[in-house]
């Protein structure tokens, strides 16, 4: 086994690499760019060296940066974790030069399967059945074009050296193919350094299946069953599980079969995943390998009890697979959903920002987080915006939906947008429920995903106002309500009670959310507070609230008991209830400033980037919702569209210039 090894990737997989190889004895070595000195892997290492500035082309991204960072540590071995240069032949070639062990694939496998093109004919050779399409070399976007006009639309475009939905379309209109086309290049291009894509028939009310196998040096290759990814956004993997909902024994076993065959023709050696799209009658057409751990693996690891990472170790050491086929069980289910900054509300832009808080669930045996930041860490515009991978397991489906349901209820962010609330949704969909699965399940619950906002029930401004009452109380020396707890001195004035010499006190809280304001007054009463909202007539709402362990607030209101969350970022509320996350803001009565001005002529950057594409001039006139510049960030590219019909009176920015957040773009002068 090694002594040192370094881990070349950032994020929650470095830091899940580390703590496999702390298991195993193993020291590691971090490697980090400008922007992640003070990242969790880089404090989880044993040593650390920075490799460059914050774009991964400057630093995660050059292999003889990370080779030099490994001979100067000493460390025997590379592990690529998963994206950047995990599935770089070149990188493992290089490894290899320097006597270096590349934890991973030869890079003949990696050379193989690395272009979808190459992979698609090699597979076709060996008799393994493929979705119709053109994957040849010829890049001309005539005639990719008129391919997929023999294809037949819909059709969807990909990126022939990529994966995780970057430089990937749906076409569903000849008309629309030019412009898909050049946007799948460029995305190509910047994510992989390879602009060649290839065209399929886009399968309607596709399954995505995938099926986790491992080779050794030894030529031993077994499959460890199958996962199902077909709960997608954007190409994106959203929610996974394993095992696929439906799959008998005999489509199981065929499936493995095919993925040990593929990983055989190539002489695979390591962690690798063979992917399949499948139609709901159970057949299925190849579509890619990826020869890399993939994002999704805790799944089976719980289903299989095994640590994958220490597979992968123990092969790249020259050891023999740990287990035979037939040794390898199923055991239950297992769910996992990925945590993200971004904002489902405004098409899931990715959001950055410090993490003010961060609480994830309570972990055991049936619930695990993987995760690279934590409370305090920033989310940056330069790498991916996941927060965690929230894995749990149960004997069954149902018994494993519901441990997800409550993990999510629990899980508590602030300071991003984030996506916890709408996973809340989407598991809980009949169609995720229910396993109706494919990979249009979130466009077909959009009304259920997306539902129109209401306004907070009465229990959130209650709980925000009483939450506050008690953090003036902690101030002022209390711990809990008005008359809770010993006075700081024997003295009237150090009472918090809000008792008055001529009477009982009230207090006032003004608190917003979106154009809304309500109004709640307090009155002490005892060791509780009386609430009225907005002068509400009545007796008032008895309240009161008390911290359990974990910070969170048991509280009463009126009769009835809840445990909720009530988190302050600046002035504005975070309250958890229910499973459900509304942000009140406190007004400040003393605050005299007017409302900010709505700015109706110009449209700004909905997050730091670089602009791409620009698709209009000063002074073109353009329909509602006509593209106007493309922005790329954190690897994705964001269309801005004419939020209305008008002309474009100025641009501000042009092709290459890098955007901060906010930044004013274009002027644009609206005929409505």
């Amino acid at each position: 086994m090694f002594k040192k090894i370094l881990v070349a990737n950032r994020g929650e997989i470095a830091c899940r690499v580390m703590r496999t190889a702390r298991s195993l004895g193993i020291a590691t070595v971090a490697v980090y760019s400008e922007a992640d000195a003070d990242a969790r892997h880089v404090r989880m290492a044993d040593e650390a060296v920075c490799i460059g500035p914050a774009p991964a082309r400057e630093s995660y991204l050059v292999g003889e940066r990370i080779l030099e960072a490994a001979r100067r540590s000493g460390a025997e071995a590379v592990h690529p974790g998963y994206g950047f240069l995990s599935e770089n032949e070149d990188f493992a070639e290089a490894c290899e030069r320097a006597g270096i062990v590349f934890i991973g694939p030869p890079a003949s496998a990696i050379r193989a399967m690395g272009s979808k093109s190459a992979a698609k004919a090699l597979m076709e050779r060996a008799g393994v059945p493929l979705t119709p399409g053109y994957h040849g070399e010829d890049q001309d976007p005539e005639l990719l074009a008129r391919e997929a006009s023999r294809i037949g639309y819909p059709v969807l475009i990909k990126a022939s050296a990529g994966g995780g939905g970057k430089g990937m379309r749906r076409v569903d209109d000849p008309a629309e193919f030019a412009a898909a086309l050049q946007s799948c290049k460029r995305e190509a291009l910047g994510a992989f350094g390879d602009e060649r894509v290839l065209v399929e028939k886009y399968v309607l009310r596709p399954r995505h299946i995938e099926i986790q196998v491992f080779g050794d040096t030894h030529g031993r290759c077994v499959y460890l069953f199958e996962r199902d990814c077909s709960v997608q956004r954007r190409h994106q993997k959203v929610l996974e599980e394993a095992p696929a909902p439906g799959m008998t024994p005999e489509r199981r076993a065929a499936m493995g079969r095919a993925a040990v065959e593929a990983a055989r023709a190539v002489g695979y050696v390591g962690a690798g995943t063979v992917e399949f799209i499948a139609h709901q009658d159970g057949s299925f057409y190849f579509m890619e390998m990826n020869t890399r751990l993939q994002v999704e693996h805790p799944v089976t690891e719980m289903i299989t009890g095994l640590d994958l990472v220490e597979w992968q170790l123990r092969v790249a050491a020259g050891e023999p697979l740990p287990l035979h086929q037939e040794q390898l069980e199923l055991r239950g289910h297992a769910i996992e959903a990925r945590v993200y900054a971004e904002d489902p509300d405004r098409g899931f832009l990715p959001s950055t920002g410090r993490l003010l808080h961060l609480r994830p669930p309570e972990q055991g045996d049936h619930v695990r987080v993987d995760t690279g930041v934590e409370q305090g860490d920033e989310i940056t515009p330069h790498y991916d915006p996941m927060i965690a991978k929230l894995i749990v397991h149960g004997a069954d489906r149902a018994e494993a939906l519901g441990r997800m349901r409550r993990a999510l209820a629990e899980y508590r962010v602030v300071g991003v947008s984030n996506n916890v609330d709408f996973l809340a949704r989407l598991v809980d969909t009949p169609s995720f429920a229910q396993a109706d699965l494919d990979t249009g399940l979130i466009e077909r619950e959009q009304a259920r995903l997306f539902p129109e906002q209401a306004p907070p029930p009465d229990e959130f401004w209650l709980l925000a106002a009483l939450a506050e009452l008690r953090g003036s109380c902690a101030r002022r020396g209390r711990t809990d309500g008005p008359a809770a707890g010993a006075p700081v001195a024997d003295s009237p004035w150090s009472a918090a009670d809000a008792w008055r010499l001529n009477g009982q006190g009230t207090r006032r809280l003004a608190l917003r959310h979106g154009e809304r304001t309500r109004e709640v007054t307090a009155e002490a009463r005892g060791n509780a507070w009386l609430l009225r909202l907005d002068d509400a007539e009545g007796p008032g709402v008895p309240a009161r609230a008390e911290p359990d362990a974990r910070g969170d607030l048991r509280a009463r209101l009126g009769d009835r008991h809840v445990h909720a969350a009530v988190l302050a970022a600046g002035e504005r509320r975070h309250v958890f209830l229910d499973g459900r996350c509304a942000v009140l803001s406190l007004v400040d009565p003393l605050h005299a400033g007017g409302d900010v001005q709505h700015l109706e002529h110009s449209l700004r950057a909905p997050m730091p980037g670089k602009v791409v594409a620009v698709s209009v001039r000063a002074g073109d006139p353009v329909d509602k919702g006509a593209p106007l510049l493309v922005l790329e960030a954190m690897k994705m590219e964001h269309t801005i569209s004419a939020p209305r019909k008008g002309v474009v009176t100025a641009l501000h920015y042009g092709v290459g210039d890098q955007v901060p957040d906010g930044a004013e773009l274009l002027e644009f002068d609206s005929e409505e």
